[in-house]
Order: structure tokens, then sequence, then C-alpha cells
């Protein structure tokens, strides 16, 4: 009897301790799941360099997030997504892939990806499979004060110096505009023509920053492709370059995806 009695102390103390393990492992995952995404990914688009995400880089680390700054080649769109592939491997954990303008094209291409949890388009291009930049930017009327110019001879594509920054970023001050016009990069033309193959925001949960006054693609377009994707759209009074000249509302945008993407895991 007292063996009997023993054994039901053992086995009752045995599942206690099992329930009390199992709350401390389910109150633990809850945990991470809701700080899981802590990894940003910042992918620049053409005629101009990481360095513009300035603004929204510092905003993210004060806030605790681990941010990359892409610094694609733009020598091709398979080239560029061959780069945010290789930094995408070296994340330790998920991440929240933003892109601007060209930069949208190279995370649709190269969004699909294990460590990727969430996309966000700002003033970006999104084209679905078999689309292009160019067949997008085709679709709408060209505003005036777009200033791109015609491929050189060696098929790369710049903005006219002298409009620079009345085509592509108005709300940014003179100064630095001029800075940005001279260092605009190389950017290869047929880049901007490379088909899309396997669009990764018909895959992932989708975000997006439309820029109200933007000159370089027409706010048409932006309304259109973001309702097509089904992304939770936000609107940003301001210039192509809204992640530079409000990258606190555009940081903002990016943080609501990583709190609710985390919630989700």
């Amino acid at each position: 009897m007292k063996k009997r009695n023993l054994f039901n102390k053992w086995k009752n103390s045995l599942l206690v301790l099992m329930v009390l393990i199992l709350m401390t492992a389910l109150s633990g995952s809850t945990v991470l799941a809701q700080t899981a995404i802590k990894n940003v990914v910042l992918v620049h688009g053409a005629f101009a360099d990481g360095s513009g995400w300035k603004g929204v880089y510092e905003i993210l680390v004060k806030k605790g997030y681990h941010v990359v700054v892409l610094q694609e080649p733009m020598t091709s769109l398979e080239d560029d997504v061959k780069n945010l592939r290789h930094e995408l491997d070296r994340l330790d954990g998920p991440c929240i892939l933003v892109g601007h303008s060209y930069g949208g094209a190279v995370i649709t291409e190269g969004g699909n990806h294990p460590k990727v949890a969430g996309l966000v388009y700002v003033a970006a291009f999104q084209p679905d499979k078999g689309e292009s930049d160019l067949t997008l930017f085709q679709s709408a009327p060209v505003l005036p004060e777009n200033a791109i110019l015609p491929p050189d001879d060696a098929g790369v594509v710049y903005i006219d110096r002298a409009r620079y920054r009345a085509s592509f970023c108005a709300d940014v001050p003179k100064e630095q505009a001029e800075l940005m016009a001279d260092s605009q990069g190389q950017f290869a033309g047929k880049a901007f023509a490379t088909p899309i193959t396997d669009p990764s925001w018909r895959h992932l949960p989708v975000y997006a920053c439309i820029a109200t006054e933007d000159k370089m693609i027409n706010p048409v377009i932006q309304y259109r492709i973001y309702k097509r994707s089904n992304s939770k759209v936000t609107e940003i009074k301001g210039s192509h370059c809204i992640f530079m000249s409000q990258p606190q509302a555009v940081t903002a945008w990016i943080i609501k995806a990583a709190t609710e993407l985390s919630a989700k895991n």
C-alpha cells in the first residue's frame, strides 16, 4: 500500500513537473515569436546608392534592429539578385526585405528565400511574372518632370543632371541632391527590362509606401500594382525619395511589418 502511495505521489509530481516545463516552453516560444523578426535588409534602386537609407537605418538600429544595407552592382537584375541572396544567406534569422524603386524588382525576384518573412515596397516597382519594370513604367503616362535619359553607347542609363532633383528627389536639400546627381552610379538599362520569373509577393505578406508626389514612378502605377498584390498600403506625401525626406514615416511602416509578422510566426 505504501509503495502504491509513493508511486502515485511520484507520478503526480512528475506530471506537475512536465506541465510546468511545457508551460515554460510555450511561454518562451510566445516571447520568441513576438520578437523574432529583428533583421531588416534595405535595397536601393537605380540612380542612387545605399547611403540614401541613412535616416531609415539610424532609426531602425536605435530600435534594436539588425540592418543590412545592400550595395547591389546594378549590372543586371540577375547580378543584383545574386548579391541580395548572398546577404540573406548570412542572416541569423528571419528578415523584412525592403526595396525602393528598381529595388522593388530585386526583392520581387530575390525575395523567395527562407529568411524572408515579408516585403516592403517603398515607391517601388512590383512586377508580376513575365513583367519588367519597363512594362509597368510604360503602363501610365510619363510625368513631365521625369528626366531619365536614353541608354548611352554602353547601355548605361542616367538621369539628366540638370533636372535630377526635380525628377528624383524634389524634397531633398539642394546640396544633397547635387551630390546624388554626381554619384548616380552606372545602372545597366537591361536590368530595367528583365522580366520577373517568380514574384515573391505572390508568396509572402506585402506592405507598401506610396509616394503621392512621385515624378519617377507615376503614383497611378503604384496604386494599381499595390492593389493587385493586396499590399497593406500607407500614403506618404513626398517625392520618389520619401525614404530620404521622410525616414520616420517609412521606418514606421517597416516596423509595422516586422511587428505584425513577428506575432504570426
